[in-house]
């Protein structure tokens, strides 16, 4: 399972820059040895009152 700013999450987070993913973008960055089993947004609330979307998928690395 990893998670990760979402394609329509923010740009930066506590001052640094973020790098935002949807499944497409992050196979491609893993390679040929991941599959995507499952794939959810989720819309976080930080403490501050902003809503930050999330992603998160559930992989299986091909051949194990």
């Amino acid at each position: 399972m990893v998670g990760t700013f979402a394609i329509d999450g923010p740009t930066r987070c506590s001052g640094l820059e973020m790098v935002q993913y949807d499944a497409a973008k992050l196979l491609d960055l893993l390679g040929l040895q991941f599959v995507l089993r499952k794939e959810q947004k989720e819309a976080h609330v930080t403490p501050a009152g902003a809503i930050q979307q999330f992603a998160w998928f559930v992989l299986h690395r091909v051949g194990s």
